[in-house]
């Protein structure tokens, strides 16, 4: 078995054999992750992956046999893979928390550690958050645009592979999905399991009627019949409701049919009008087939009477994006004793990155909803007079709003001080931070962009770095 301290870009060792030889490898330094913009445009992002990146930083050795591999390369020296040997996260980190809303260009991890440890997170780092982030985003718009109505992700068979599968599954359900179809997700973070049957099932039989009766046989009061094998209306809903009245009359319930196929508005309506004319108003009507936020959100807008929604390929492989658009970049570094600010010079703002140590503090208006995000110096009072736009424009705060500090200590001096909730708690802190978003910026399409803010001293300090790093 690979260890996964080697899941790492060769540049963060060539990097870090370059420090080594410098001399500045023990230098402190503070590096920040943050993404450019939101995927899906989307007016917000949902932050998850930590409990993926604290696993990997408790995990950090080189075995034996990394070291005889990297050897091997004959780029480093002897002395060098010593160093890595010993390596350590000795460092601090501080994070959003899993479920929480986040927005570009504000940091959501910080660094803060020697140069050759935090140069050595960031492969991994961006691995563990970007995907996961990506996925909960998706799914968090899938789950707000089916109006409270279920959601199972059954993407597993067609996830990047058996890592992607399992990560989309645990990123799914914190961005709020009900429950996955995926044994191993289920098993190893605790999350709900469900599933009904394939055509397969169907077709291993000489009709419908009889496939759907043996189901029922094996799971009286669990079956959810797939209807849509041949003909919806014309022969699997009717078997599925003869299979339902001797269900009922034995004493159970039919839970419900998945439609797979077809216009399912019009087949969830003329199966809803067909179950409840016999009797089965109690039996549920689940939707599939290439379900996304878009679709889903037709499907409820119009009325469709569907219960519950399983979503597979359009969630678990984040569709239509293709990667979180996180990055990993320095913003102070050891100088004569103190940590000085470093910063990205880009032609534009927006392309280079907030510089200094720094927090974020959410603002919240007297109905508890966002207003906005001001990102400060870590020792900064957030209940400021005015603030800077991030194309340099000042905007005057109102005081007395409630701030919340959104970075929490995950590792202090390379100790871990935070206790990783329960996944479902991480579901419950995305519900109640969607529930404070502005209705607005919580749009499927055309979302207002949601305020970030600098504050005064943070762009004093951009303006100084833009100036003295100015060509020409």
């Amino acid at each position: 078995m690979y260890n996964r301290t080697m899941l790492i870009d060769l540049y963060e060792l060539t990097m870090m054999y370059g420090y080594f030889q410098s001399g500045i490898i023990h230098d402190r330094t503070v590096f920040d992750m943050f993404y450019r913009y939101n995927p899906f445009n989307a007016g917000y992002s949902v932050f998850a992956g930590l409990d993926q990146l604290i696993e990997y930083i408790e995990n950090i050795h080189f075995s034996d046999e990394d070291i005889q591999y990297l050897e091997s390369l004959d780029l480093f020296s002897s002395k060098f893979l010593d160093y890595l040997r010993e390596l350590r996260f000795e460092g601090n980190l501080a994070s959003f928390e899993e479920g929480d809303i986040i927005f570009p260009e504000e940091p959501i991890i910080r660094v803060e550690a020697e140069l050759g440890q935090a140069q050595f997170l960031e492969s991994s780092l961006l691995n563990c958050i970007n995907f996961q982030c990506l996925i909960a985003t998706k799914a968090g718009r899938v789950c707000a645009a089916a109006e409270g109505k279920p959601i199972i992700e059954f993407g597993v068979r067609r996830a990047q592979g058996i890592d992607g599968g399992v990560s989309a599954s645990r990123a799914s359900f914190v961005g709020g999905c009900a429950s996955t179809s995926n044994v191993l997700a289920g098993q190893m973070y605790d999350i709900p399991v469900k599933g009904t049957h394939a055509h397969s099932w169907v077709m291993a039989f000489d009709s419908e009627k009889e496939a759907f009766q043996a189901y029922a046989d094996v799971y009286p009061d669990k079956s959810i019949l797939l209807v849509d094998t041949y003909d919806t209306l014309g022969s699997g809903l009717p078997s599925a409701i003869e299979v339902a009245r001797k269900l009922k009359d034995d004493g159970y319930e039919l839970l419900g049919i998945r439609l797979d196929s077809g216009d399912l508005h019009e087949l969830a309506v003329a199966s809803r009008k067909m179950l409840d004319e016999e009797g089965l108003d109690f039996v549920k009507i689940v939707a599939s087939n290439d379900l996304d936020e878009y679709r889903i959100h037709d499907l409820v807008s119009n009325g469709a009477p569907i219960d519950i929604f399983g979503v597979g390929t359009r969630l678990a492989t984040g569709h239509a994006e293709s990667a979180f658009p996180g990055v990993y970049k320095m913003s102070a570094m050891e100088k004569e004793g103190n940590l000085t600010p470093r910063m990205k010079i880009s032609d534009q703002i927006t392309k280079g990155n907030i510089p200094a140590i720094k927090n974020i503090y959410r603002c919240y208006d007297e109905n508890d909803t966002m207003m906005f995000d001001i990102v400060c110096e870590e020792k900064e009072n957030a209940d400021q007079e005015s603030a800077y736009g991030i194309f340099g424009e000042k905007v005057t705060l109102q005081k007395n709003y409630r701030y919340e500090k959104k970075l929490v200590s995950i590792y202090e001096e390379g100790r871990m001080v935070y206790s990783v909730p329960h996944i479902k708690k991480l579901q419950e802190r995305f519900w109640e931070s969607y529930g404070r978003l502005p209705d607005d910026v919580k749009k499927i399409e055309s979302p207002d962009e949601y305020p970030i803010y600098v504050s005064e001293k943070i762009y004093t300090i951009i303006d100084n770095l833009r100036k003295k790093h100015a060509v020409g």
